[in-house]
């Protein structure tokens, strides 16, 4: 027998139709919202200092650590030590921490639950070690792991005998709430929660309502925080781009090239970094000193061929769209050519061995292929920007919606004028991709009879 929302359902009713927001109006959903909202805040505000305090270490490293050591300056060839360094912790955490680093940013972007509370150190170290010494990755799997793992962890220290079902509610209630401060926007953070996880239907809005609720309260946090410390808020957002004209019929005809060009870019990434995968989780803490060692090599490359910093190359990319942005007339299309091939070897390195996010590094990726691009007749510069970022966001994590939204809401009111442009760029980047995308195997087909239970189910 099981509960309905007016009382039992028996053996008689048990062809009355179902109703499929009946958990909305148990007083249990009531409580998990109160949860939710009380989650927003203290996983919020761990979530600023994770990102506080890679911003700190950032400089700390490239900067200060030379002086301090008697140098003038950050020498050229200083990413190579440090990075070697980097894939010595995050091999050695992953080997011997329990929840092995976290998520493998390799597998792309997705929700398999919150880590247990014991996980998270690692987590935590991994991350620091790899994108604080620059590392190609973002910080956005970090958080979702830690926002989910302390959110769902707090709820089962604070009562014993928690469902799973809610823990795992609650869980992702914390990690909502932790990427959807980072992304800019609790709105664009629900569309990402969405096509991760596959929900639909009904159960979509139920899940999702606790989500949005910690993510804006939480996004409150990470506003309150930012201004008293003076730190930003770490938000995905571009600022004084300046107005677009509308869409023209030359510029629909670059979304279909740039959705085709993205597309072969990012199953190439995806390809080589999975490659590389395969040895390292072998040799797990050499391998991973060695794809430490070809990140640094990649950096002093590119700081010797165009003169620039070698920063201009590491790190996710996150703060540096700004720049791309607003300085490309600083880059000749040869500085940028480099950028885009140093910058995606060190990603597919990066994919193969650390831990991080996949999302920021493509956004980059997109936006300088887009501004290289845009020196050619008959592509404005924000809408190549906008398009490059949507189109290679989507073939490296497969999200459409959350794609388009991304590369609009990035560039505010002017993305939403190029945003047809941005929608038709990243369809084809998307059908293109699949269609290289070798499919999954099949599964075998089920047996005529049922087989026997396993001895330990649950544990293939």
């Amino acid at each position: 027998m099981s509960v309905g929302p007016a009382g039992p359902v028996g053996p008689a009713q048990a062809g009355a139709p179902q109703d499929p927001y009946a958990p909305v109006r148990g007083r249990g959903y009531l409580k998990l919202l109160l949860v939710a909202a009380a989650v927003g805040f203290p996983v919020c505000a761990l979530a600023f200092g994770f990102l506080a305090l890679v911003h700190v270490l950032e400089p700390l490293l490239y900067s200060d650590l030379p002086r301090a050591l008697g140098f003038t300056g950050t020498p050229i060839w200083w990413p190579v030590p440090l990075l070697v360094v980097a894939g010595l912790l995050v091999g050695l955490t992953v080997r011997h921490l329990p929840g092995h680093g976290g998520h493998e940013p390799a597998d792309g972007l997705s929700l398999s639950g919150a880590p247990p509370l014991s996980a998270l150190p690692g987590v935590v170290l991994a991350a620091l070690a790899s994108l604080s010494f620059g590392v190609v990755l973002g910080p956005e799997a970090p958080l979702i792991a830690l926002g989910g793992g302390l959110a769902a962890g707090a709820l089962r220290l604070l009562r014993r005998g928690v469902p799973d079902q809610a823990a795992a509610a609650v869980g992702a209630a914390g990690s909502f709430a932790a990427i959807s401060a980072l992304l800019g926007s609790p709105l664009l953070g629900a569309f990402l929660l969405m096509e991760v996880s596959g929900l639909g239907g009904p159960m979509l809005g139920i899940v999702l309502v606790p989500g949005l609720l910690a993510a804006g309260i939480g996004a409150l946090v990470f506003t309150g925080l930012g201004d008293w410390t003076g730190l930003g808020t770490y938000s995905l957002a571009l600022h004084d781009i300046p107005e677009v004209a509308g869409p023209t019929v030359p510029e629909f005809g670059w979304a279909l090239v740039i959705g085709v060009l993205a597309a072969l870019a990012a199953t190439g990434v995806r390809r080589l970094a999975v490659f590389l995968k395969g040895h390292v989780v072998r040799h797990r803490v050499p391998a991973t000193m060695l794809m430490g060692l070809v990140v640094g090599a990649l950096a002093v490359a590119f700081a010797a061929a165009t003169g620039k910093s070698a920063t201009e190359m590491l790190y996710s990319g996150q703060s540096a769209l700004g720049s791309l942005f607003h300085d490309s007339a600083g880059y000749t299309v040869t500085a940028l050519l480099i950028l885009i091939l140093c910058k995606g070897l060190a990603y597919c390195a990066s994919l193969s061995a650390f831990r991080g996010g996949p999302i920021f590094p493509a956004l980059f990726l997109g936006a300088a292929g887009g501004v290289v691009l845009s020196h050619l007749p008959g592509l404005s510069l924000t809408a190549a920007f906008a398009m490059g970022v949507g189109a290679m966001c989507v073939a490296m994590l497969k999200l459409p919606m959350s794609s388009v939204l991304l590369a609009t809401l990035l560039l505010g009111r002017p993305g939403l004028t190029v945003m047809p442009l941005v929608i038709v760029a990243v369809v084809v980047s998307y059908v293109v991709a699949l269609r290289l995308t070798p499919a999954p195997a099949e599964s075998a087909p089920a047996p005529a009879h049922p087989a026997p239970p396993d001895p330990a189910p649950g544990t293939a």
